[in-house]
């Protein structure tokens, strides 16, 4: 079992920033990917990033240079630093690991947290 907390979202003005943070407990060793994905309404669920056990990083379409994601390894944590927020980033943000044990896949998500970009 994985479970994953998440904190951060909230409200912000066009072209301001937030820093969403993802915290990973229980079965740490078995997750070989953990990122973020986002959800608007009425629109399917997107990847936005995501990072391997081994650091590589994926960005989705969504981001366009204006996200980053980290990791602390120390803290089991995964974070995503977002700049130049807009409206149509507006959606549920979702936590999501990954983990592989002998071919045992789970996807494993966060409850999920809200950004909401308006003026």
């Amino acid at each position: 079992q994985v479970h994953l907390v998440e904190s951060g979202g909230g409200w912000v003005q066009p072209g301001g920033s937030l820093r969403l943070s993802c915290a990973a407990s229980g079965s740490i060793h078995t997750i070989r990917v953990m990122g973020w994905y986002r959800q608007a309404p009425g629109k399917q669920r997107e990847l936005v990033a995501t990072i391997t056990e081994g650091g590589s990083i994926r960005y989705g379409d969504s981001g366009n240079g204006r996200f980053t994601l980290s990791r602390d390894d120390a803290k089991n944590t995964v974070y995503l630093q977002m700049n130049n927020l807009s409206p149509e980033d507006t959606a549920v943000y979702y936590c999501n690991a990954w983990s592989n044990v002998h071919d045992d896949e789970h996807d494993w998500w966060g409850q999920g947290t809200q950004v909401t970009v308006s003026s």
